[in-house]
């Protein structure tokens, strides 16, 4: 079957859990950027966790479906309709030949996950359907979804109408966001004073909030140790020579804003990082919206292990819906 795209909504992409293995060779993961989303909603339609689906950002798409579907959305809350009728989200629905499924406006979150039973069957690239943008690479034709395009369906493998996630177990923001972080190689670049600041002050996301990062303001400029310039290395004390950088790094051009690194941003650079975003609150980034208040929460690696446990935890008792 095939699923007609009416209206694309803002931007609307395949995303599956990525393609991990090409970092060195700057391809990044990719993927789905409230990855527990995506996995409820396959689950919930009874595909593997990693099939690939429908990530929409601040408006969803307008799908005609040529077949009968199951379908789920999960992530934001964003009204779900079937012509025109509101649905339950976090729900497996059944869909009609011939049915509309369209989105109100957004309430709170940033990113919905829509899964169709067989998922979004674009062809593999290096391992994934996911759609890295800047790239041209993977999903479909390497872009983003456009108005009138087919998108092919794989054979469903099951799945029960009505099956839902419990609402403890949606995971959401809290307000103000916290998001726990562990310092750096490069923590003592700043004074003990903006060690203090960093985790005291409260920030708020930027506008400039994507697949490829999020920008923070707000709180106040980091003050820098005093340095002789590496060579190698720019001249603003910001800057290193060259270094990779991990997923969820948060680097600082110039002490002013932080951004943090998501999963389509690039390998390596020249900005120092004063810390790392834990594994475990790497969703919770994709969920947050243009000022959005926001606190850096300081961790050590037993509580990132600890996060991480949790997170762990928690997708287990997601899966125990389905025993």
């Amino acid at each position: 079957m095939a699923v007609k795209v009416l209206n694309p909504g803002l931007s609307t992409t395949v995303q599956d859990l990525g393609r991990p293995g090409y970092f060195h060779l700057g391809i990044p993961i990719g993927g789905a950027m409230d990855r527990l989303a995506l996995r409820a909603a396959n689950l919930l339609v009874g595909n593997d966790e990693g099939a690939a689906g429908l990530e929409a950002v601040f408006i969803g798409p307008h799908l005609e479906f040529t077949r009968d579907a199951l379908v789920a959305v999960t992530g934001a809350d964003m009204p779900i309709k079937l012509d025109g009728e509101e649905q339950p989200s976090w729900t497996a629905l059944k869909v009609r030949a011939g049915q509309v499924l369209s989105f109100g406006f957004l309430k709170t979150g940033a990113r919905i996950y829509i899964a169709i039973a067989g998922g979004i069957d674009v062809p593999i690239a290096l391992g994934s359907r996911s759609t890295y943008p800047i790239g041209a690479l993977g999903g479909f034709k390497g872009r983003a979804v456009a108005k009138d395009d087919e998108l092919p369906v794989g054979n469903a493998a099951g799945g029960e109408e009505g099956r839902s996630i419990p609402e403890p177990l949606r995971r959401r923001p809290g307000m103000p966001a916290e998001l726990r972080v562990l310092p750096g190689l490069y923590w003592h670049r700043v004074t003990e004073e903006s060690h203090r600041n960093f985790f005291d002050d409260q920030w708020k996301v930027a506008p400039e909030a994507d697949r490829m990062g999020y920008r923070f303001r707000g709180g106040r400029p980091l003050q820098f140790v005093e340095r002789d310039q590496p060579f190698g290395a720019g001249s603003d004390p910001s800057n290193i020579v060259d270094s990779c950088y991990p997923y969820g790094s948060i680097q600082v051009p110039g002490g002013t804003e932080p951004i943090i690194l998501h999963r389509d941003a690039v390998s390596g650079g020249g900005y120092f990082m004063i810390g790392t975003v834990v594994s475990a609150d790497m969703d919770l980034i994709g969920q947050l919206q243009p000022n959005t208040p926001t606190s850096f929460v300081k961790v050590d690696m037993d509580g990132a292990l600890k996060a991480r446990a949790d997170r762990a935890a928690l997708l287990d008792r997601i899966r125990s819906v389905f025993d």
